[in-house]
């Protein structure tokens, strides 16, 4: 996105001063800048507070960071406090926007729309592949199956040496050791994905759900969780892949509905999207996963972060940043930081919601 003009950003400050007390919930301020001709600071920057999936946090770190060294005199700050969190911030007006890997409940958007005196929208933003890590040095390029996934995170396989296991990696000496799992605690979107998946191919015997009803032990946080595996030989757990990737943890090849294991990886994740549809209506866009169609090429265990926003009057700066997230280069870099790019037909719908072009 091109630099803002000093007339566009006045144009901002001056909306957001008229925003009045939801500008001000949002936590827009006004800081200094130095104008372009080298004149003294003037009190026209605006910052912004929004928070949530803790998914898209390596994303969001990039975004935040680019945006600020682009646009020096704007600020945005975002706390990644899960996703479940993040809603009840946006809910009760603490932040201007939030991150959330599922969609909102009937309830929450409701509630939601309340706040916004309208309707709160939901704008898919990051593709964020979950990954299965594990500690196990003895087996490289570990090959899990659905089944065998639900039997480790529901207890019921309890050794590495396990008869599933050593079914869906032939050729491996697997240790006669115990499997220490661990998972989410509290509420999680990754938890909610990753047993929708289970639920749908592998015999999940639980509701999908935000909360935990597995095995294992609970841990808070995506950085919570690459460090027990870090450190705690003989476990397995997920987490989202660019947190995997930064600690550089094994990540298992999960077999997909085409019958294939496939590793994980930007490319693979984003194949997924091809099994997915869109709802386009008053929620904004919402997918919907069908993880029974074998799409060839795929890592099957993905969740879409959605960026939720009020619709009919969100802060100009929410949109200033997001246009700029959705744009060419917000979505370019994305796999460096373990995310996959949004579909170009996708992408265009977000970019049409936020009024953004590039």
């Amino acid at each position: 996105m091109a630099r803002l003009t000093w007339t566009a950003k006045s144009v901002l400050v001056t909306a957001l001063v008229l925003a009045g007390g939801a500008a001000a919930a949002a936590g827009a301020v006004f800081l200094s800048m130095s104008s372009e001709d080298g004149a003294a600071p003037e009190p026209v920057v605006a910052w912004l507070h929004a928070s949530g999936s803790t998914a898209q946090k390596g994303a969001m770190d990039a975004w935040t960071g680019e945006f600020e060294r682009v646009h020096p005199e704007l600020r945005v700050v975002y706390e990644a406090n899960g996703s479940d969190r993040g809603i009840e911030d946006f809910i009760a007006a603490r932040s201007a926007f939030v991150g959330s890997d599922v969609p909102m409940t009937p309830e929450e958007q409701t509630r939601a729309d309340r706040r916004c005196g309208g309707r709160a929208e939901h704008l898919p933003m990051v593709v964020s592949p979950v990954a299965v890590a594990y500690n196990l040095t003895s087996v490289p390029g570990l090959r899990l199956s659905p089944a065998t996934l639900t039997g480790i995170f529901t207890g019921r396989l309890t050794r590495w040496d396990a008869r599933e296991i050593a079914a869906d990696n032939p050729g491996h000496r697997l240790p006669a050791t115990r499997i220490h799992v661990f998972h989410r605690s509290g509420q999680s979107g990754t938890t909610q994905n990753l047993t929708e998946f289970l639920r749908a191919t592998g015999g999940w015997p639980h509701q999908p759900s935000r909360t935990w009803t597995g095995a294992g032990q609970g841990v808070t946080s995506s950085s919570g969780m690459t460090q027990v595996l870090q450190h705690t030989r003989d476990s397995i757990g997920y987490v989202e892949y660019g947190f995997a990737g930064s600690a550089r943890l094994s990540t298992a090849d999960v077999r997909n509905p085409a019958g294939e294991f496939v590793a994980l990886s930007p490319e693979s994740a984003g194949r997924a999207l091809q099994g997915a549809t869109v709802e386009s209506g008053e929620r904004g866009l919402v997918l919907t996963f069908d993880h029974r169609r074998p799409v060839p090429g795929a890592y099957p265990i993905v969740q879409v972060t959605y960026e939720i926003i009020c619709a009919g009057r969100a802060d100009p700066l929410v949109r200033a940043f997001l246009g700029y997230a959705a744009g060419d280069a917000g979505q370019s870099y994305l796999a460096l930081y373990g995310y996959a790019p949004l579909p170009h037909d996708l992408l265009a719908q977000v970019r049409g919601r936020l009024g953004a072009t590039s």
